[in-house]
């Protein structure tokens, strides 16, 4: 199969177009230009706010002026995740992708489909002639994987629609009508460098190989986190024999599992093999454990030249134990949705920053605030105890279910009608941006879906391609059925 040859072929063309617009988070300007252009072409209503979300109104086809508006919303920026040997910057280079079966993914970055694949679907909507509907407006927010900026700037009466539709979720088959909310909590440990004495042995050791994948969805899976792991090996070896911790650095973003982890370490001489044979049964462990889901896990050692500086020993000390002592993954299942995670945190990345800081950032998620507050109190304290500063970010409300909503009844009865099967209603623990659409506008009715996407949030992100022309036939069947106004 080509990539000229997929369906729908509306969808994918835009989504095309949209790979070649560099867009991470908060570098929304090339994307939102293209938005104004294409509304321009097409002789539609665009506006954009000060945010840089950007809202595009098509006519309803004639006889359906008096439908109730549906607002389909998407948002345009991607998560920029890259395996460490492919050459990429997110900033100007397009995302190379490619078709694998009946999986389109990139090549060894993002695929970016979360949610270019929503904002392309938006866009063959406006664009096809051909379609029945009522009147459109097109909804694109700006900064929704980091802190939801857009929505959260979104101001009362920049659209206008009854229905909102959002296109940001990525499970074929499945209805969302919630989500959890979400807060970062982020640490930062003063450190003083110190020399490391001579004829020590320096090494880094590696994290890699590991599936990551999207904080929310898949932190119910047992996938490991490099932090955990890299800091579980050096705190066996500090606890152990006279080890400076030079540099270390893992993950990259608060919504991500992290991938990949590092430390430049030193030790004695005559301990350079007692690390390496610890490194060795270390690795066989921590394989058994995660045998089903890390079959790629990989711990490597090397050499390195002589490093200058190291953290002083008391604060690498206090940065090890606060690094075990995180709590990271599921915290607590729900008790009214049966394999529903409730509650999690995630430690996403540990940097080391100038003017000697090393910043842990991690992000917490619940459906209930008091539970999603309660944890990230608990990361405070941890990081609080170990010495470091903590704040918390404002964080997102989550979105709660309303089982009588019209949009979702006519949505499951367009599922059933076009597939022959029930599909699955439920919550998502991933954040959406719909609490926050509710905030501003609190008569919206709303429902999420999407096609099949795995892996987003990393390298390994891939769309199954059949499920795209499923979610088409199901947005424009649902897109005839909207009721009039009343």
């Amino acid at each position: 199969m080509k990539e000229t040859d997929l369906k729908p072929a509306g969808i994918f063309h835009y989504f095309h177009e949209i790979c070649q617009v560099p867009r991470p988070s908060k570098h929304e300007e090339q994307i939102v230009a293209y938005l104004k252009e294409f509304g321009e072409k097409h002789h539609l209503e665009t506006k954009v706010d000060d945010a840089g979300n950007v809202v595009i109104k098509k006519p309803a086809t004639p006889g359906k002026e008096n439908l109730k508006t549906v607002v389909l919303q998407g948002h345009t920026d991607m998560v920029c995740e890259k395996n460490s040997d492919v050459e990429h910057d997110f900033m100007k280079d397009p995302i190379q992708t490619e078709v694998d079966g009946d999986w389109l993914k990139a090549k060894g970055t993002t695929l970016g489909a979360d949610d270019g694949i929503g904002v392309a679907t938006g866009l063959a909507i406006l664009a096809d002639e051909s379609i029945e509907h009522g009147p459109i407006e097109c909804l694109f927010t700006v900064d929704e994987e980091t802190q939801l900026t857009g929505a959260n700037a979104l101001k009362g009466g920049f659209m206008s629609g009854d229905i909102l539709i959002n296109l940001d979720s990525e499970d074929d088959g499945q209805l969302f009508i919630g989500c959890a909310g979400g807060i970062n909590t982020v640490g930062e440990l003063k450190y003083t460098q110190i020399e490391v004495p001579t004829d020590y042995y320096f090494f880094k050791v590696h994290v890699s190989g590991l599936v990551g994948g999207h904080s929310g969805d898949d932190i119910n899976k047992n996938r490991a986190c490099a932090n955990k792991v890299l800091n579980r090996f050096l705190y066996k070896e500090a606890s152990k024999i006279d080890l400076y911790l030079c540099t270390i650095d893992g993950g990259n973003l608060h919504n991500a599992i992290a991938r990949e982890a590092y430390a430049v370490c030193a030790v004695p001489q005559d301990e350079k093999h007692t690390v390496r044979a610890d490194l060795n049964i270390f690795i066989s462990e921590i394989e058994d454990e995660y045998s089903v889901t890390e079959p790629n896990l990989k711990m490597t050692l090397e050499s390195v030249e002589a490093h200058p500086k190291a953290i002083d020993k008391k604060s690498a000390a206090n940065l090890l134990k606060m690094l075990y002592a995180m709590p990271h993954g599921v915290f607590a299942m729900s008790q009214e949705i049966a394999g529903f995670v409730q509650t999690s945190t995630n430690l996403a990345s540990v940097k080391m920053k100038e003017g000697n800081v090393i910043r842990i950032e991690t992000s917490q998620r619940s459906d209930i605030t008091s539970s999603r507050n309660d944890m990230a109190t608990m990361v405070e304290v941890v990081m609080t105890m170990a010495g470091a500063t903590a704040v918390h970010n404002d964080g997102y409300p989550g979105w709660k279910p309303n089982t009588h909503s019209e949009i979702l009844n006519i949505t499951v009865a367009s599922y059933k009608r076009l597939f022959n099967e029930e599909p699955i209603v439920r919550s998502i623990h991933a954040g959406l941006e719909c609490g926050l659409f509710l905030q501003k506008y609190p008569n919206l009715d709303m429902i999420s879906f999407g096609p099949q996407l795995v892996g987003v949030h990393s390298p390994d992100e891939r769309l199954l391609i059949p499920t795209v022309d499923k979610f088409w036939k199901l947005l424009l069947d649902i897109l005839k059925n909207i009721p009039a106004k009343r």
